[in-house]
């Protein structure tokens, strides 16, 4: 007896089939186009004329775990750029450090400060069940009333929020409720914390406060993967999805579909694009460049070949620690530091001469950049490789 397949099954062999159709109709981007296309994006194969506060904004933000990378990062991206540059627009309030992207902490303009950091409330909201034995009891509502008022009234450091709260919740965990009102509320760092050649502790208030108007709704999310993709692209969707600590992104890359272009990356991975994007040739000249350590360039896909060899996978980072680290042909080839009137230079495999000068050039460039004045040996050394 032969049975027919049903219409619902048909629809289904064709759906696959006509999938399959268009993932081998899709252009194939090699490693090292992908690796030219997010460098032409990020503003690393040639510096920008961009202003400080533009690249900002272009680049979405800045990772700012500690006080010096942004300055590091906009120093390898833009032509001509003074650490002044970036301060002065911190100290006028234009540009602000908070927490968004991976719950870490971020340079971002005001304007998507005001507009990001409502956007990754549900990933705030989910750092939040981490701690739900610490904060047992607690009522978050009342919890986030209460810290606003506190550090509205004047800056708090995280410890002095914890002391104020724990007052109020005696038996909660004290670093839990401090955690806690910092994934409830928008709390930027006040100055002078972040500025260039000053030093301050961490102190606390909100967004709204500081800039002197209020959250705004975030912004649709298509917007957001067209910037992001503007900034990092080629990209997957789980590429987003690591740069945002979101999840459920898929929609809306499919609602954007028939505005993008896709390409496949070597493992056949759809990527998505603007239309109109750069995407150099995989040829063209990759200059050196000095990255901090937590730049973004290496923490915003899911798959970082594009930028980091396999066989580095996880030397940039020792523990919790990030290194500072430099790239040689578009691609990480170490890390740098800056020590006792020193710029020691450690690669991970061998340099030639040329690729020595090159750098060499490079981290002078950068150190007349951002140390002025003062007097720097470079010096260059191999990363051992742990086993």
């Amino acid at each position: 007896m032969t049975i027919k397949a049903s219409k619902a099954s048909k629809a289904s062999k064709a759906s696959k089939a006509s999938r399959k159709t268009k993932s081998t109709e899709r252009a194939v981007l090699d490693l090292r186009a992908l690796n030219r296309a997010t460098l032409e994006r990020q503003l690393l194969l040639r510096r920008s004329p961009l202003s400080a506060g533009a690249a900002v904004e272009h680049l979405l933000g800045l990772q700012a775990q500690n006080v010096k990378p942004p300055y590091y990062a906009l120093a390898a991206r833009l032509d001509g750029f003074t650490p002044e540059a970036l301060s002065g627009l911190m100290a006028e309030r234009a540009v602000v450090r908070i927490v968004t992207m991976r719950s870490t902490i971020h340079t971002h303009t005001a304007a998507d400060c005001l507009t990001l950091r409502p956007l990754v409330q549900a990933a705030r909201d989910r750092e939040l069940s981490n701690f739900r034995m610490g904060l047992a009891g607690v009522d978050l509502d009342r919890l986030a009333v209460l810290a606003r008022e506190l550090v509205e009234a004047e800056p708090r450091t995280m410890k002095e929020l914890r002391e104020e709260l724990l007052v109020e919740w005696p038996d909660a965990d004290p670093q839990a409720l401090a955690i806690a009102a910092r994934c409830k509320l928008p709390l930027v760092q006040v100055t002078p914390r972040g500025l260039w050649g000053r030093s301050g502790q961490v102190a606390l208030t909100t967004a709204e406060h500081w800039l002197g108007r209020p959250t705004e709704p975030s912004p649709d999310l298509e917007g957001t993967v067209l910037r992001y993709l503007g900034a990092f692209g080629p990209a997957s969707v789980k590429d987003m999805q690591t740069w945002a600590g979101l999840t459920r992104l898929r929609e809306a890359f499919e609602r954007l579909r028939p505005r993008l272009v896709t390409f496949s990356d070597p493992n056949g991975v759809e990527l998505f694009d603007l239309p109109d994007a750069p995407r150099p040739a995989a040829d063209t000249p990759a200059p050196p460049r000095f990255l901090p350590e937590f730049d973004n360039l290496l923490l915003s896909h899911a798959d970082r070949t594009r930028v980091v060899p396999p066989e580095y996978r996880g030397r940039a980072w020792q523990g919790n620690v990030a290194h500072r680290t430099f790239l040689v042909d578009g691609f990480l080839a170490g890390v740098w530091k800056v020590e006792d009137g020193h710029l020691v230079i450690e690669a991970f495999g061998r340099l030639t001469k040329g690729q020595r000068d090159e750098v060499s050039a490079e981290g002078a460039r950068m150190l007349d950049t951002l140390h002025k004045g003062s007097s720097y040996d470079i010096r260059f050394g191999t990363v051992v490789a742990r086993s």
